[in-house]
């Protein structure tokens, strides 16, 4: 006879991830693959294997081992940013890829976009991060407005106020690029990695993917 026992429940916070799943022991580190303290952002690792892991890329091993297992040496990398509050509770920042560095602090596009989309005109948004001389990356945003609105240098500025005002003067666009359309995915993802080739004078790569 085997004896069930319900799943352990703890109490919900919102926009939190919770605590992670029976059977997985995960981690958040910093770029030196230390621990980071309590509501730091950070890597989040998994430590141990776990059920139905990954355990290769069809045809590729050698980059699953690159992609998952070599940044921290042992622990496998999600690719998500986040952080673990003092409850132990995950928040979720959002890919690792889609954080841009400016002067030294860790800004997710999602925060950026969701701040030129909370302005009246405009209708989406997508954030990259460019080099920078001194900042090490600048913010890039390229914008869709909504119909009725016409774009100029004084709407420019006043969607970079606006989202120093919703996130934090660091996180002005450097410039801002009024756009007809955005590289999407058939799945509706924005491709930044498109706009950021773009942006620099770079070959896209493989953009079989898009939906256009």
């Amino acid at each position: 006879m085997f004896l069930i026992t319900p799943m352990p429940c703890v109490p919900l916070k919102p926009g939190s991830g919770t605590k992670p799943f029976p059977g997985l022991q995960v981690d958040i580190l910093d770029e030196s693959g230390k621990p980071v303290k309590p509501n730091e952002e950070g890597f989040l690792v998994i430590k141990t294997p776990w059920p139905a892991m990954i355990r290769t890329l069809y045809n590729d091993p050698d980059r699953y081992v690159q992609q998952y297992w070599s940044k921290f040496p042992g622990y496998y990398l999600t690719g998500d940013s986040a952080r673990r509050d003092e409850d132990g509770y995950y928040w979720i920042i959002g890919r690792v890829d889609d954080v841009i560095k400016v002067s030294g602090y860790r800004l997710g596009t999602a925060e950026i976009e969701s701040a030129l989309v909370s302005h009246h005109m405009v209708a989406e948004a997508a954030a990259i991060g460019l080099p920078h001389d001194v900042k090490g990356n600048a913010i890039y945003a390229y914008i869709i407005l909504k119909a009725g609105f016409e774009k100029s240098d004084k709407l420019a500025e006043e969607l970079r106020q606006h989202v120093g005002h919703e996130v934090g003067p660091i996180a002005k666009p450097e410039s801002i690029e009024f756009v007809d359309s955005l590289p999407k995915t058939r799945s509706g993802k924005i491709m930044r990695r498109v706009l950021k080739a773009k942006a620099l004078g770079l070959d896209p790569g493989n953009i079989s993917t898009l939906e256009e």
